[in-house]
């Protein structure tokens, strides 16, 4: 089992659906059930949930690739905690009353870096295993 994909796994699990939570009331609040309803604060809401789907499923794929390969826990670790701080200072940034752009920009920082690092340890791994 991959088991630290899964601990990360779950953890983005609770903020994504923290998202949908955020999104849902704000659509009860402004009374719209499609699109953003000309609302920018919903709009940036939908959006914030739709980055953290657009990215997380590629995180967690890389993750567990890394940790199926039998890469060392700490680095599957340590980059599983890249990544996912990356995502938990996107979405804070997004939760908070005003959007907070610092948070925001560190967040994607956090995530890309994340990705690269993650894909970057994949084809390492792949080449040293396939030279032994």
């Amino acid at each position: 089992m991959l088991k630290l994909t899964a601990i990360y796994a779950a953890i983005l699990t609770f903020v994504y659906v923290k998202l949908a939570l955020n999104v849902i009331n704000l659509r009860r609040q402004n009374e719209v059930s499609l699109g953003d309803g000309g609302r920018e604060d919903l709009q940036q809401a939908i959006r914030s949930h739709g980055n953290f789907a657009e990215y997380v499923p590629l995180g967690l794929i890389l993750l567990g690739c890394l940790e199926a390969n039998h890469i060392h826990w700490t680095i599957v670790l340590l980059l599983g905690g890249l990544f996912t701080a990356g995502r938990l200072y996107y979405a804070k940034a997004f939760l908070e009353a005003t959007p907070n752009m610092e948070l925001r920009v560190k967040g994607m920082k956090f995530t890309l870096w994340g990705l690269q690092a993650l894909a970057a340890t994949n084809v390492i791994a792949l080449i040293i295993q396939k030279i032994l």
